[in-house]
């Protein structure tokens, strides 16, 4: 991976990424402490109301704003304009109905493979309208949609196409999937072999010792053993013809030209042609990451090539002039938490990021310009200076191009939503990128978005916000990445889990709030798990998903995975 640290741009941006940590739905701080301390089991395993967070984060995305003379947060009387329902204590959280996934992507590039699982289709909402919009589309109320959690999670999954497989050398195959189910080629093991070191035995003893050494692994044909008779045997040595068992070393004693010990049961250290696998047995299924362990099992069973869908390449883009990638946050600006931990995740996905490049917050342009209407084409310095870059590239627009050609998917971060230096979008509108889905009903991360680019390639934007980035990685990278290679999802729909204490709830969104495992089917929220926090997730051991509801969540919860190096 290439991270292009280049020089540090100074100025800022008021208002956009992690400028502050936001309280709402972490733990309440500690009087003097100036952290949060215990949850306040008043409120929720997660501390306080999240009025304030949910205001900032409606006020900095895209999704719909809450009406009335009191709009900095929802109502405490329960959702609006949904249908979540509220927990059952000793019960499982439960989700409104969703409706169905997102509009198809385009057709790729023809040098990444053929298409795969076939694409949704657009689901109408009640008013007619369909999810997975532009930005530009809103309802006559004047919201932009906002596609709910379970459809954004699908959609990502069936807009990757598998990219195509291709035969490696055992050497060259770890970390990428396999393409197809490994068989056999053999039977394991090959022929009959001595289990532990000691003693070919061929009925009852005492025996008398066979004359010419012992049986070795490698050997080829060693002579039978007649009856009464005993030959030394190493372990994986092949079993000689007439071998009713093998005396363990530690079993028998010699003298002279014989052997004695107890006389073992009929096969008894023997293992058998065929005890682990036949020819033709299915081993492992297409799907499978290749670790250590995959390479081992193909080598044994007689491969020397596996054929593999290759780890997706991702390069990834973040955006923002506020952004500090050295030293202590000074003069209101703010280091960049994303990118050092993007790359590691993107690896324990199974992916390959081939660059991070750290960028300001560059003017959207357009196709064959350095610059869109209005927007300056000098060179920037300062505040608008880029940190890494290649080719002189002066817009977005020309920085996705470059980064779209090298990889299997794209990933921006900050940008995604409607400021002033938000231009994310009006770079993916300026390329006639179709944008699949555009905001996503989830707390945090409310303003990721899904699209493809015009060669096929799908892009992720996260939120600035780190923890909202993390969500967007869980909500929509993940899946999609398993979408690329064919591997399932880790404990796909299956993983809960019960709530050590409550936690409260949106009432309009999902919330992925981070849990420890302290025990198994139990999960305790940590707190600290406001946008811009990184501290919970940093000693989580995954994030449960709360479905909207008026009153906090208790009882049985579903887990996702937290990517794991």
């Amino acid at each position: 991976m290439t991270v292009h640290p280049g020089p540090v741009p100074t100025g800022g941006t008021p208002g956009r990424g992690p400028a502050a940590d936001i309280p709402g739905g972490a733990a309440p701080p500690a009087p003097g402490a100036g952290e949060a301390g215990p949850p306040d089991p008043r409120r929720g395993a997660d501390g306080p109301d999240d009025d304030f967070a949910d205001a900032l984060a409606l006020a900095n995305s895209s999704g719909p704003r809450p009406s009335g003379p009191h709009s900095s947060g929802p109502s405490p009387a329960g959702p609006r304009g949904t249908d979540g329902t509220a927990a059952r204590p000793g019960g499982e959280a439960t989700s409104p109905g969703v409706p169905g996934p997102t509009a198809p992507a385009g057709a790729r590039r023809a040098d990444r493979g053929a298409a795969g699982d076939a694409a949704p289709t657009v689901a109408p909402r009640p008013d007619g309208s369909a999810a997975g919009r532009h930005r530009g589309d809103r309802d006559p109320a004047g919201h932009p949609h906002a596609t709910d959690w379970e459809t954004a999670h699908r959609t990502a999954r069936r807009a990757a196409r598998h990219l195509p497989a291709r035969a490696l050398p055992l050497a060259e195959a770890i970390g990428h999937t396999l393409a197809e189910p490994l068989t056999a080629l053999t039977d394991l093991p090959a022929f009959d072999t001595a289990a532990m070191d000691g003693w070919a035995v061929s009925g009852p003893g005492p025996w008398t010792l066979e004359p010419g050494g012992a049986v070795l692994a490698g050997h080829d044909r060693p002579s039978p053993l007649a009856d009464g008779l005993a030959v030394p045997i190493a372990t994986g040595a092949r079993i000689p013809p007439g071998t009713t068992a093998v005396l363990r070393r530690e079993r028998g004693r010699t003298v002279a030209d014989r052997l004695r010990g107890p006389n073992p049961s009929p096969g008894a250290d023997i293992r058998p042609r065929g005890q682990e696998c036949r020819t033709g047995a299915g081993l492992l299924p297409a799907g499978t990451p290749v670790t250590p362990a995959v390479l081992g099992l193909a080598a044994a069973a007689g491969y020397d090539r596996l054929t593999v869908r290759p780890r997706p390449r991702v390069a990834v883009l973040v955006l923002g002039d506020e952004l500090l990638h050295r030293g202590l946050p000074t003069g209101g600006r703010i280091r960049d938490a994303i990118g050092p931990m993007i790359g590691p995740w993107l690896t324990a996905l199974g992916a390959e990021p081939v660059s991070v490049r750290l960028l300001g917050d560059l003017p959207a342009g357009s196709p064959g310009t350095t610059a869109g209407a209005g927007e300056s084409t000098a060179p920037r310095t300062g505040a608008g200076a880029r940190t890494g870059g290649s080719g002189g590239a002066d817009t977005l627009v020309e920085e996705l191009l470059a980064a779209a050609d090298d990889a299997d998917l794209v990933l921006t971060s900050g940008g995604t939503g409607a400021g002033p230096v938000d231009r994310v979008h009006p770079a993916l509108r300026a390329l006639g990128a179709r944008v699949t889905v555009d905001g996503v009903a989830v707390r945090p991360g409310h303003p990721m978005l899904l699209a493809e680019l015009p060669n096929g390639i799908p892009l992720v934007g996260l939120p600035g916000n780190p923890l909202a980035a993390v969500s967007a990685v869980l909500t929509l990278v993940a899946p999609l990445l398993h979408g690329l290679t064919g591997r399932p999802e880790p404990g796909a729909g299956t993983a809960r889990a019960h709530l050590t204490s409550p936690v409260s709830r949106h009432p309009r969104d999902v919330r992925l709030v981070p849990v420890r495992l302290p025990a198994p089917g139990e999960a305790e929220p940590v707190g600290w798990a406001g946008p811009a926090m990184l501290r919970g997730i940093a000693v989580a051991d995954a994030v449960a998903v709360l479905p909207p509801g008026p009153v906090p969540a208790a009882g049985r919860v579903r887990l996702l995975e937290l990517p794991r190096p």
